[in-house]
């Protein structure tokens, strides 16, 4: 016990620093999401019938409502450092934030695009998918994919072997969840993993809160999706406007969008690191787990 009355890792009974330990945590976090997604499945089968937008806003919000409950009872309880990063205090601010930054950066990534006659308004669209793209390409994928790649792999990939890995390791696992997506190739995968992990890690680092990169998602996919008209990972849209992309893939992203191309690359990438450089300075790095263990021992070669 120390001079706090707290006790100690090695006073902890050995089931308890096994559970503890940052992958072990990780790994029944991870469980804990899958099987609320699986009672959303099954609870779904039961809906009556109904319209089909409807029935994916519905579906939706059950999808939301169990993975908060259970990240808000079950996981920010877990580990030897307990914390809930989705505080529904910070959600306006948070929310806010990260709403102007997904659109502002990408607004200038199709800015750029225009300039180089790659991206191009071809006629008016309508608002009829409004709500579709709201709920199935921002509001759903902005929540559930951040509260599992930031809220628990980053999380506890961090606590065990520090920032630098976490964020290298969950922006490359994005990535390739990316690869399933239609029109995908190994390259707008390594570009979703470079882009879109370090802005999303960066902005997680940077507030250590779930809500900056929740917005972030979902208003980066919102804007190309629903305001330009761009293909959201290769999911072709209809949006406002209708657009057409053109020129070398290398800069037009071809069938998979601008996500795709060496524009967002740059972009997207310039506005991560500065994200990342600003948390470092701001004292947020997190050394490994041996590390910080062997500077608890007081080990001066540290």
């Amino acid at each position: 016990m120390d001079k706090t009355g707290a006790v100690t890792a090695t006073e902890k009974p050995l089931w308890k620093r096994i559970v503890d330990f940052p992958l072990v945590v990780m790994v029944i976090a991870i469980v804990l999401l899958i099987a609320a997604n699986a009672v959303g499945i099954i609870v779904a089968r039961f809906l009556p019938q109904m319209d089909s937008l409807a029935r994916l806003a519905l579906t939706a919000a059950l999808d939301i409502a169990l993975a908060l409950a259970v990240y808000k009872l079950v996981i920010v309880k877990l580990g030897e450092r307990p914390r809930d990063d989705l505080k529904l205090a910070e959600a306006p601010r948070g929310l806010g934030l990260g709403l102007l930054a997904g659109l502002a950066i990408f607004s200038a990534v199709v800015g750029v695009a225009a300039l180089f006659d790659v991206y191009n308004i071809v006629g008016s669209g309508g608002t009829e998918q409004l709500l579709r793209i709201l709920i199935a390409a921002a509001i759903l994928p902005g929540f559930m994919e951040e509260l599992l790649f930031r809220g628990v792999l980053f999380r506890w990939i961090e606590e065990f072997a520090g920032s630098w890995a976490a964020l290298f390791v969950t922006s490359a696992l994005f990535g390739l969840a990316h690869i399933v997506n239609p029109n995908a190739t190994w390259f707008s995968s390594f570009t979703i993993a470079v882009e879109a992990g370090v802005l999303l890690g960066g902005a997680y680092m940077l507030t250590r809160s779930l809500w900056v990169p929740i917005g972030l998602h979902a208003a980066w996919n919102f804007t190309q999706g629903f305001i330009f008209d761009v293909p959201v990972s290769g999911i072709d849209q209809q949006g406002l406007v209708m657009a057409r992309l053109s020129g070398p893939e290398l800069l037009s992203g071809g069938a998979f969008g601008l996500e795709a191309s060496m524009i967002a690359l740059v972009i997207a990438t310039a506005a991560g690191v500065w994200l990342v450089m600003l948390s470092v300075k701001r004292g947020e790095l997190v050394h490994p787990w041996w590390v910080r263990r062997r500077r608890q021992r007081g080990d001066e070669r540290i």
